[in-house]
């Protein structure tokens, strides 16, 4: 359906057409003067700085895999696999594709080159061609590998038992938790995430395209609007409650902080997972019908932060230190003792800290008229054994959020580290695999 021209007929019942508008506008303009003219300029040239950047692209390979502590990007397409072979060797030739394919796409190339219209035209397209002409949108794609990659039913299909982290626990139960099988675990991930989500979406579609025959899409979820500030640089978003999320979350620039909670080292484990992280993900429902029939004030106590500014309640700014021992006039404390961000705080977990990198979704109904909802949260850590599971252990059992939120979902992955510049060699597990 075509749009309408802009030399369209004025609206019936007096409205201002856009022609109008934008004549009476050139007006004003007219009177603002010069100086006006020169701002205005200024702040277009910002905008289109800031646009450009949402564009550009995120270098591949390094020392790490991207997407962990990379400018989080504002959408998100996380999937799981399930391998469907027991062939080693065709595990390994599906990892290589994977990655030769995963090194394009994050150039804003196709998958394959001239895979989408300028190969045979008698066969099947090696590209699925929905990302043709759009940018990089900061594309990252991030590989990690679950338990029952390394045994599953007792078999070590792979030959690489001997090569489990003793970290890549299987997830104790919880309390507050109702897991679904079919949106949890799996033996390998991809985390795409990108500033546009046809852009994610086409390279998950298109890995698990070339997949066909070795792995198998066991479950994936879309995100929108990033849930946590992974630089300094990145305002603080909210969730789907209204609320600041991740206003303590690790940054890029804390390098140290990096070295003791996020990135495994040497001597933690085998030496394949040295550099790289635990990824932890967990499928969380809000029960926002409840939550929209709940005072501010009662959010806020729950919360332990101010709606509008995300600031500790007591406190004006979103960045001043947390207050746990200050009392109000009626004795109590600032900060309620089931508060979600006094049981979540570095002080009260005796300094556990993760890295954060969560994303809202909406996914329908339940088929009950209410929203299915929530946030798709992903942490990365160094070892989930002595941070993320005593953290969601005490969560689980004293926040006074659990009355809203419901966990159905949950995985646990080892990202191996980046692959380094030069190395022609290296595929996405070969640090593992080879």
């Amino acid at each position: 359906m075509s749009s309408p021209s802009s030399d369209a007929a004025e609206p019936a019942g007096g409205g201002l057409s856009r022609r109008r508008l934008f004549g009476a506008a050139g007006v004003t303009a007219a009177v603002v003067g010069a100086a006006g003219a020169g701002a205005l300029a200024g702040r277009a040239s910002a905008s289109s700085t800031a646009t450009e950047e949402l564009q550009n692209s995120v270098p591949f390979r390094g020392e790490h895999q991207a997407g962990i502590v990379t400018a989080a990007q504002d959408r998100m397409h996380f999937c799981s696999f399930d391998v469907t072979t027991d062939d080693r060797d065709d595990v390994v030739a599906m990892l290589k594709e994977w990655t030769a394919m995963a090194e394009r796409l994050t150039l804003a190339q196709e998958a394959v080159a001239g895979g989408a219209v300028g190969l045979n035209p008698y066969a099947p397209p090696a590209d699925t061609g929905e990302a043709l002409g759009l940018p990089a949108s900061q594309l990252t794609l991030t590989v990690g590998f679950g338990p029952t990659f390394f045994t599953k039913d007792g078999k070590d299909r792979f030959g690489v038992a001997d090569k489990r982290p003793q970290a890549l626990i299987d997830l104790p139960k919880f309390p507050n938790e109702t897991m679904d099988p079919a949106r949890s675990h799996g033996d390998i991930c991809v985390q795409a995430c990108a500033n546009d989500p046809q852009v994610a979406v086409h390279a998950i579609r298109n890995l698990a395209r070339v997949a066909f025959g070795t792995a198998a899409v066991r479950y994936s979820q879309l995100g929108f609007g990033r849930t946590s500030s992974t630089t300094r640089e990145q305002a603080t978003p909210r969730n789907l409650f209204g609320f600041k999320d991740g206003t303590s979350n690790l940054k890029a620039e804390d390098t140290g902080a990096l070295d003791a909670h996020v990135w495994v080292a040497d001597g933690d484990g085998p030496a394949w997972m040295t550099g790289g992280s635990y990824l932890v993900t967990r499928r969380i429902r809000m029960r926002i019908e409840n939550w929209d029939r709940t005072t501010l004030m009662e959010q806020e106590r729950v919360i332990g932060r101010l709606k509008g500014s995300g600031a500790p309640i007591g406190y004006a700014d979103e960045f001043d230190a947390l207050d746990f021992t200050t009392k109000s006039s009626k004795g109590t404390p600032l900060i309620d003792m089931a508060a979600h961000v006094r049981l979540a705080s570095k002080e009260n977990l005796n300094g556990i800290e993760i890295l954060r990198r969560g994303y809202n979704f909406t996914d329908g109904t339940d088929g009950f008229g209410h929203l299915d909802a929530g946030l798709f949260f992903i942490a990365f850590v160094r070892d989930p054994r002595s941070s993320f599971v005593p953290m969601q252990m005490e969560l689980s059992r004293r926040d006074a959020l659990n009355e809203y939120i419901t966990h159905t979902g949950t995985a646990l992955f080892a990202c191996p580290p980046g692959l380094r510049d030069g190395d022609a060699d290296a595929y996405w597990g070969s640090t593992l695999l080879s």
